[in-house]
């Protein structure tokens, strides 16, 4: 690693007007906002549906349309925080996300709460790498890793707490109100933002040297990404590529981000720079967090959907299954955060997806008769792996990159982790419906009168529903009906295990390619080139 250049004095002057721990503190209220907003929505779909006079499919478009527009914002953030200032552009952010929150409370239909939810979703995207930029020019190299500590926690907390503070406000009060609570949050962050945030030096200077726009890179980008999210979100209901419009809108993201990828590394100022992928330690770290999202956003689909579809929990029930994990890793980032300037971040991640590994792996043992402590200490564990990845990886991946190019860093990073989020939430709902397919038919061979276990179990329900009251006729066909359930059941666990399993060794085989990165020394100055 090469040595930084000499800070110089009016940089080292903009580092101390104020406490980096306050303003990492300021910046991330907004962040955790944005990201809270992307789950907690998830268990108010039928409320809305029902509210708006629409069904539930069209319903998933709240959700739909948000991750688009964040999708689309979320690489393009660093090239229009260097045009237009980091604070204003992070301001600006706060601000489209708070106006566009509460007309999304205020919403009349389903068209106009769509229309706002793409608005959010624009103002939500530029919120995390901005704050991620900030917090790595804010800390000195040798505590940056506890700056991103604190984000972490907003980050990776939010949306294990989502599902379960999105069912309390809906069954107490209205969904229109999880849009509402984030309107004063958002003008508290705008005053104090405004007071205490300042752009440093260097990136004045970076602002003032103007730069041709990038017309056509930011249309491809765009373009793939947005038909990208859409056929992740809605092909499993569209049975993938039987559909012709799923068909379509692979061939056009697939085209578009190709040649967005051609047209960005040719072109001299281009509005997402993946030229900075050339660096082997930055590029692994983004293959590090789209795994952490493949993993952490599918486990956190997954676990809640299992405790209401096969152990008949309740929505806030089946959320709070999954909270006490967001605490967990609220309570392990401050030592991860003294951990990363101590000791080579490649341990601590490879240590992160052994224990993720293991703890997922570990859900193969859930059954039909799993209690809810179970699944819970379950979930805590894996929640635990998940806390020495996300700050280890950000420190790493800022490790070897000049400092002006930490705003395009940051765009490329969270974009990494919430297409792996997308792609894997994605993945598993398709594997697990395949799965539950291939299992049932498994069952159903079985289910033969020659078969003498499967005739001792009807024979015995039978003799249990005509002690009920029922006729012959009716207790037989109640019997053969009841095993039916039994197989479904059955066969739905066995894709649940089908996809613990994926998930788990996902994250094992990930151990050994930690090791690609560059070793830098804990608390280290950050590189120049």
């Amino acid at each position: 690693m090469t040595e930084a250049a000499p800070v110089n004095q009016n940089e080292a002057l903009w580092q101390r007007p104020h406490s980096p721990w306050l303003l990492a503190i300021v910046v991330t209220m907004a962040t955790f906002m944005e990201v809270l907003d992307t789950s907690v929505a998830n268990v108010a779909l039928p409320h809305i549906a029902g509210n708006l006079g629409a069904g539930v499919d069209e319903s998933t478009w709240v959700l739909t349309s948000y991750l688009m527009s964040n999708a689309v914002v979320l690489p393009l953030s660093g090239w229009l925080s260097g045009r237009v200032g980091r604070k204003r552009f992070y301001m600006s952010c706060v601000a489209l996300f708070t106006i566009s929150s509460l007309l999304c409370g205020l919403a009349p239909s389903l068209g106009w709460l769509v229309f706002f939810r793409i608005l959010q979703g624009a103002g939500g995207g530029g919120l995390q790498p901005s704050e991620q930029a900030i917090l790595a020019d804010t800390f000195t190299p040798a505590k940056r890793g506890m700056g991103f500590a604190v984000y972490a926690m907003a980050v990776v907390a939010a949306p294990a707490l989502g599902p379960t503070l999105g069912g309390w406000i809906t069954d107490n009060f209205t969904w229109r109100w999880i849009f509402f609570i984030n309107v004063p949050v958002g003008i508290l962050s705008l005053i104090l933002t405004s007071r205490l945030i300042a752009d440093p030096p260097y990136l004045k200077k970076q602002n003032r040297a103007g730069a041709k726009i990038d017309y056509l890179g930011f249309g491809l980008i765009a373009l793939g990404l947005g038909m990208m999210q859409i056929v992740l979100d809605k092909g499993q209901r569209a049975d993938w590529f039987q559909t012709p419009y799923i068909r379509i809108f692979t061939f056009i993201f697939v085209t578009a981000l190709i040649l967005a990828v051609i047209w960005e590394f040719r072109v001299k100022d281009p509005i997402v720079d993946l030229r900075l992928l050339k660096d082997r330690t930055f590029l692994t770290a983004n293959v590090m967090l789209f795994m952490v999202g493949f993993v952490m956003y599918s486990s956190t689909v997954l676990l809640p959907q299992y405790a209401q579809e096969l152990m008949g929990y309740t929505a806030q029930k089946a959320g709070m299954l999954i909270s006490p994990g967001g605490i967990t890793i609220m309570l392990l980032m401050p030592l991860i955060g003294f951990l990363v300037t101590h000791y080579d971040a490649r341990k601590l991640i490879a240590f992160g997806f052994l224990a993720i590994g293991l703890a997922t792996l570990n859900m193969m043992r859930f059954n039909l008769e799993v209690d809810f402590r179970t699944m819970m200490w379950a979930r805590v564990f894996q929640a635990a792996g998940i806390a020495f990845l996300f700050v280890p990886i950000n420190t790493a991946a800022y490790a070897y990159l000049p400092r002006e190019k930490g705003n395009a860093a940051s765009g490329l990073i969270n974009l990494s982790r919430n297409i792996g989020g997308s792609v894997g939430i994605s993945y598993v709902t398709t594997m697990l419906a395949r799965r539950a397919q291939v299992h049932q038919a498994t069952l159903v061979t079985h289910l033969s009168v020659y078969d003498r276990h499967f005739m001792g179990t009807v024979q015995a329900m039978t003799h249990h529903f005509i002690a009920s009251g029922a006729n012959a006729v009716a207790a037989t066909r109640q019997a053969y009906d009841a095993v039916g359930g039994m197989v479904v059941r059955q066969s739905t666990l066995l894709a649940y295990i089908d996809n613990f399993w994926l998930l788990g060794m996902s994250a094992l085989v990930l151990v050994p390619f930690v090791f690609i990165m560059k070793k830098a020394r804990p608390g280290g100055p950050v590189a120049v080139h």
